[in-house]
């Protein structure tokens, strides 16, 4: 089926054209873009989506968050970071069944699509069913099978993950070999997972630096600084490393040298009273840097708009320069650079003729937003998620006019609830 979004305002973010094209209509066919212009005559079997007035944008891409975590929203005022998950998550994580990782799972995609994410970078386990409940919801995943220690069975998990890769072939999953931490896993078995992915060739994903004591316990583990391990452990493979809060400037000079992107996760890092990473030097020294929520246990939700808003404050105030992180740059975090970083720029992160149409539309019909000077900078700092009005991903709506097509949110809400209920009493 075809699909034409008429007359909208596209920030396309792709870098060899106009960045902003007014009152211009997007061409859908199946899943690709197939073109981009004014006045695009279509036929009477073709879908129309009136976008007047409207900004149409890449869906956003949420490049680190764990998504059954969707049911742990607001455990953690009272932990710090490692009591939050020894005492709390893990505990309430061993009670989790494959049913109940499908729903959790199946509340974040529905999130997303309400929130204008079209993309997911997944670390957690029990992955079939996470991939299982993203195929009936519709969005795209990346999906991190994560390893924590050395064990015969974590060994066993290996092989799983090789089994699953061999299992999924549709356009909407795609795969990362997940280390949970330098300060959980030892160097045995990264070793063990560097072997696994000389046949695979995939990112690694792991959370980096997140915050001292990890750096301690790494130090203390290992007896050198964690960018070191990496220069002689990972120097030939591509890195996404989320949070990077505890970084020298000597660090990033270090891990530039490298094939990495980091993944800013901003609210997730000052909820969990960790830091604030020091992007701004990262993007000095040519880093690739995108967003995350993290897990809505510590992140909250999935609203990256707010994290855009979070990011470009943070760094102005902290550098006390006003002048730092452009709205573009920060719109491009959310979008082609979180593309990047899962190897997947040269299909979604960006509105271009042959790419995936994974594309949303913002509702800007609203007194917070009004009056409209700067199209970008209303982006980044006024539009909320609930601005957003459609969702298309892989050229198949998903919401329209604010409204779910699959609308089973109120029977997945009810099952999130029986799961919380559940483990949290036993």
């Amino acid at each position: 089926m075809k699909i034409c979004i008429k007359n909208g305002n596209i920030i396309s973010m792709d870098e060899s054209k106009d960045y902003i094209l007014y009152n211009t209509d997007v061409l859908i066919d199946g899943n690709k873009i197939i073109k981009i212009d004014k006045n695009i005559n279509v036929d009477e079997n073709t879908q129309i989506i009136n976008a007047d007035n409207k900004v149409v944008i890449p869906g956003l891409i949420n490049a680190h968050a764990h998504v059954p975590m969707s049911i742990f929203r607001e455990t953690l005022d009272g932990y710090n970071l490692q009591d939050w998950l020894s005492k709390k998550i893990w505990p309430l994580e061993d009670k989790l069944t494959q049913e109940d990782i499908y729903y959790a799972s199946y509340l974040t995609y529905l999130e997303m699509i309400k929130s204008g994410v079209t993309t997911i970078n997944d670390m957690y386990f029990m992955t079939d069913e996470i991939i299982s409940s993203a195929l009936d919801s519709g969005i795209r995943l990346q999906t991190t099978r994560t390893f924590i220690g050395s064990n015969k069975k974590d060994l066993e998990r290996l092989e799983e993950l090789d089994t699953l890769i061999g299992k999924y072939k549709e356009d909407t999953i795609t795969f990362n070999l997940g280390i949970h931490g330098l300060y959980t896993t030892t160097s045995s078995f990264i070793d063990e997972c560097l072997e696994f992915n000389k046949k695979h060739n995939l990112n690694i994903h792991m959370h980096f630096c997140e915050n001292e004591k990890e750096v301690s316990d790494i130090k203390n583990t290992y007896n050198l600084n964690p960018v070191d391990i990496l220069e002689g452990k990972f120097n030939n493979q591509k890195l996404i490393l989320a949070h990077c809060v505890k970084l020298t400037k000597e660090d990033i000079i270090k891990l530039s040298k490298l094939n990495v992107s980091v993944v800013h996760c901003p609210v997730s890092n000052l909820k969990l009273g960790c830091g604030i990473a020091n992007i701004n030097e990262m993007l000095n020294n040519n880093i690739n840097v995108c967003l995350g929520t993290d897990g809505q246990g510590s992140g909250s939700n999935l609203d990256l708009f707010e994290v855009m808003k979070f990011t470009a404050l943070l760094q102005k105030g902290i550098n006390e320069n006003a002048k730092l992180l452009p709205s573009y740059e920060v719109l491009k975090m959310a979008t082609i650079n979180g593309a990047k970083a899962l190897n997947l720029s040269d299909k979604i992160g960006s509105i271009e003729v042959g790419k995936l149409a994974d594309i949303i539309i913002i509702d800007i019909d609203d007194i917070k937003i009004k009056p409209v000077n700067n199209l970008l900078s209303e982006i980044v700092y006024n539009v909320k998620s609930n601005n957003v009005e459609a969702t298309i991903i892989n050229g198949k709506i998903l919401m329209k006019d604010k409204k779910l097509i699959n609308d089973n949110e109120d029977k997945i809400v009810i099952e999130c609830n029986k799961i919380i209920n559940r483990i949290s009493n036993n």
